[in-house]
């Protein structure tokens, strides 16, 4: 009796039917016997494929057609549900990338389409691994290659762009202005504040001089009056009357015609001329002569 044998790989495996029956997986290493005829096997790679599905033009949320190019990156994890499952199950995974991909874009605005490609990524994969998990696929990763929108489009987004930079430089030209201003104010400020401060100290400083110089004077002028009153305590009364003699003469030496006298003249003027009268002369100026006797 003829019958056949087959060597498989590590990363294959063959899905074995015998009379159109599926009756299990074989593999890896040598595969023996397969009957002719009765026995029929289809060989599963499970190595990681990738699908390199054609640029999709999508429209957007916002009604902008976009042209989108990406990679599905899978590999089979049920061999048997590959093939009893899914006719061809690499056209059915290429066929159901493109028709999320074009429902996940119709969700999305033209910018976010072009800002948040990794998060349409994820979208892309968690939506395909939910749909091929039934056919013993993963879906491990979806890469979103290149997003083309039309050239209208592709103009204004340039003058916008151009109108956003320019809008950037006046914006940090005027931060610069006013940051410079602030220092230039808060320098101002702090230079009028040590200023201030100087003249203050200054003031204080010279105040304070003033005040030590009139303490100065005032002990002075006290030690200059006791000394005086020291010396006054020693003259007699004659002496004061000669000192009023002087100031007479050189009154008399001006060149005034009048003389104004205090009262108390006279009673400086009393011992002189007690003096003169030898001394025959009470306290008050009247000679001893003139006092009637008792």
């Amino acid at each position: 009796m003829a019958f056949f044998f087959s060597v498989v790989p590590e990363f294959e495996r063959l899905v074995h039917f015998r009379f159109g029956r599926y009756i299990g997986l074989k593999g890896p290493g040598f595969i023996f016997p397969i009957w002719p005829i009765i026995d029929h096997t289809v060989r599963v790679s499970l190595r990681e494929i990738f699908l390199d599905v054609e640029p999709q033009t999508c429209i957007t949320k916002d009604n902008a057609p976009v042209s989108v190019d990406m990679l599905v990156y899978m590999k089979v994890v049920s061999p048997e549900d590959s093939v009893l499952k899914v006719e061809n199950v690499i056209g059915a995974a290429r066929g159901m990338a493109i028709t999320t991909l074009r429902a996940v874009v119709g969700d999305i605005t033209l910018d976010d389409v072009l800002a948040k490609r990794d998060e349409i990524n994820k979208i892309m994969q968690a939506q395909l691994d939910a749909v091929t998990d039934r056919w013993g696929i993963k879906v491990t990763a979806v890469e979103i290659r290149e997003i083309e929108p039309p050239r209208d489009i592709l103009e204004a987004m340039s003058r916008q762009m151009s109108a956003e930079r320019n809008r950037r430089a006046m914006v940090l030209e005027a931060e610069g202005t006013r940051e410079a201003a602030v220092t230039v104010a808060e320098g101002e400020k702090q230079s009028a504040i040590l200023k201030a401060e100087g003249e203050k100290q200054s003031e204080i400083l010279s105040a304070e001089g003033h005040r030590q110089a009139s303490i100065l004077d005032a002990e002075g002028f006290s030690i200059a009056l006791e000394k005086i009153y020291d010396v006054a305590k020693g003259v007699d009364q004659n002496t004061m009357s000669l000192q009023y003699f002087e100031t007479l003469k050189d009154m008399g030496a001006s060149e005034s015609t009048k003389w104004v006298f205090p009262l108390e003249f006279t009673s400086f003027l009393r011992p002189i001329a007690s003096a003169m009268n030898g001394g025959d002369s009470d306290g008050n100026g009247r000679s001893r002569r003139d006092i009637p006797s008792e």
